[in-house]
């Protein structure tokens, strides 16, 4: 008689399963907000909006993943801090509309499911949750042996936020003679490791410390993503912010004009900011011409503010005491909604 096949022999461990959520409780508790209801292992997560502060609200969602990062991960075995990346690059995105960060849920998927490996990860997105104010609400794990490697795995997100409708910002109001702010990032955050590892990796080794670097280039490359919601928050009742650009895949080259209106270009001073090594190194070592790393990097700026000028003062104020590096980048000026480089 054939022995029976399990569903663990196929690669699939529910108990493993039922250990993890176990495991990422603390995580995910420590991220609530008053609004949530329920717990963890709920098929859906509910969040309870307070209606009673908005006359007119607006929900902002987004979703993104980490990308080619995650190769970096797998490579150091460091697998904390790639759930900051997940949330960032999500939380951010709906940030720049004017939107607070209600709650977030993630997608992880594993070639096995290894329950102290996933727990990392959640960790990490729970500390990217605590950053951003917002709760993790619910996720969904997926053992899909055969699909990836045991070792391997990819982690995704989605988040949801809310705004007035009338406090909006789309970048409609932008005008030439605006200020334009740059928030400086953390390093490379999320975008365009698949080139930052073809040049470094093949010229250098994870336990090196380059020249110009303070710590090994394993570190460096993992920095999580900054994210700028505690930042960016308090600054809107204060100051009249008329655009945000988020700057991730296609650099300052292509994420400013995205909020630009028409007839409005921006003129940005190229030594407005420091550049930090690791864009240098990148550069240098794979003779990168600088186009190419304006429109792949973010070259050390993660956010962009746009703001009328009598007010820009104010605004750089508020950004560095909330711990922001602040840069006056350069102005809006009459043109085709393009980055002018001085």
């Amino acid at each position: 008689m054939k022995k029976p096949v399990t569903y663990r022999e196929a690669g699939v461990d529910i108990d493993a399963g039922a250990l993890m959520v176990e495991k990422i409780r603390g995580h995910v508790k420590s991220t609530l907000r008053p609004e949530c209801m329920g717990d963890l292992g709920g098929f859906g997560g509910a969040f309870s909006l307070n209606c009673g502060k908005y006359r007119e609200p607006v929900l902002i969602s987004g979703t993104d993943g980490v990308g080619t990062k995650l190769r970096l991960a797998f490579l150091t075995g460091v697998h904390d801090t790639i759930g900051i990346d997940a949330v960032a690059m999500c939380v951010n995105d709906i940030l720049v509309q004017g939107a607070e960060p209600l709650f977030f849920l993630d997608y992880l998927a594993v070639g096995k499911l290894d329950p102290d490996r996933a727990e990392a990860i959640v960790r990490g997105i729970a500390e990217g949750c605590r950053q951003a104010g917002c709760a993790l609400i619910g996720g969904e794990t997926a053992e899909m042996p055969g699909f990836y490697p045991p070792d391997e795995y990819d982690v995704a997100g989605f988040a949801v936020g809310v705004v007035e409708r009338s406090r909006i910002i789309d970048g409609s109001r932008i005008r030439p003679g605006d200020a334009v702010l740059g928030l400086g990032s953390s390093g490379l955050h999320s975008n365009g490791y698949s080139l930052a590892r073809k040049v470094l990796l093949d010229a250098r080794g994870l336990e090196d410390t380059p020249p110009g670097l303070s710590r090994p280039l394993g570190e460096e490359m993992l920095t999580p993503t900054r994210i700028y919601v505690k930042s960016i928050l308090p600054l809107l009742s204060r100051v009249d912010i008329r655009g945000m650009a988020h700057i991730t895949g296609g650099g300052l080259t292509d994420n400013v004009p995205r909020v630009l209106p028409e007839g409005t270009s921006v003129e940005i001073h190229r030594k407005a900011w420091p550049e930090p090594a690791i864009f240098r190194m990148i550069r240098e070592t794979g003779n990168v011409e600088e186009a190419e790393m304006f429109r792949t990097f973010n070259m050390g700026i993660g956010m962009v503010v746009i703001v009328p000028e009598e007010e820009a003062g104010l605004a750089e104020e508020l950004l560095s005491e909330a711990g922001e590096q602040v840069y006056r980048l350069g102005r809006v000026v009459p043109g085709s909604r393009e980055v002018l480089y001085r």
